[in-house]
């Protein structure tokens, strides 16, 4: 039986082959690939994620070979990329506690965060947040991504995430004890080496960031607490960790790893990689 993949991509630029690597992957093997926005717009690669010609300044050197950048460019003015699932439109935003009716309200958002939501997702195999400096803008901090990543969590559905959308695994976690829900995992994502110290961009706006307004690297340190650990793997060509149910990627090279262990994960059962 084919498996389905939900993709969730940032409307504020995501790094082209973050979405082809792993994209290959699942085309080979055959799966229905599903993508999701946070307001339902349609997704764009940022611009130097399809240029072969772009140093990227922490490397001092291309990230992107021409075969990437065709095969991204395809993909970034491909029709399936039309019309993504709305997530505003499907899940509930949380209520403030000062509206009317607080307790009724939030009574109907668990309930739709919680069961409803399990049920919705059942036909999904996994979910993949891929990376780039999008996600940083409305990802990252966005509760409706984060109810989403705990309902496959409740469900034990295979989750992927990669460089900054790596955050959202950070960041979501149980309203009760706001513990994350990587705490004791081990992880990897965007190591504080590469960072820009200036020019980090986005679409959709013309703030061009210095630097990025955090170092994930910190934060997934400090998120995986003291029974899990970060793994920058800093010097190494390939990071990829798999920690049953999460699969890691650091950044624009682990990205067609990152799709392979999924499909491990899926097919085989792969539990455990890369620590």
């Amino acid at each position: 039986m084919t498996k389905k993949i939900l993709v969730l991509l940032s409307e504020y630029g995501y790094w082209g082959e973050e979405l082809v690597g792993p994209l290959s992957h699942f085309d080979q093997r055959g799966y229905e690939v599903v993508f999701a926005t946070p307001t339902g717009r349609r997704p764009h690669a940022l611009p130097p994620s399809l240029q072969p010609d772009f140093i990227d300044p922490p490397l001092g050197r291309s990230v992107v070979t021409e075969e990437v950048a065709k095969l991204a460019r395809e993909v970034d003015a491909a029709a399936r990329l039309d019309n993504p699932l709305n997530l505003a439109e499907w899940i509930p935003d949380r209520p403030y506690t000062s509206e009317n009716g607080y307790l009724r309200k939030l009574e109907a958002y668990n309930r739709a965060v919680g069961d409803s939501l399990v049920e919705a997702i059942a036909e999904y195999d996994a979910l993949l947040v891929v990376g780039g400096s999008g996600p940083i803008v409305d990802l990252a901090n966005n509760g409706r991504v984060h109810d989403l990543i705990l309902a496959f969590l409740r469900a034990g559905k295979v989750i992927g995430a990669e460089c900054y959308g790596v955050a959202c695994l950070a960041f979501a976690r149980d309203w009760e004890d706001r513990r994350s829900i990587i705490w004791g995992k081990h992880v990897t994502g965007h190591c504080k080496e590469y960072d820009y110290k200036d020019g980090t961009g986005f679409l959709n706006t013309d703030f061009n960031m210095g630097p990025p307004p955090y170092p994930l690297e910190y934060i997934l340190r400090d998120a995986t607490g003291p029974d899990g650990s970060y793994h920058g793997n800093f010097g190494k060509e390939v990071s990829v960790v798999v920690d049953y149910p999460f699969v890691t990627g650091r950044s624009t090279p682990d990205s067609f790893r990152t799709g392979e262990k999924m499909v491990e994960m899926l097919e085989h059962g792969l539990r455990r990689y890369g620590w």
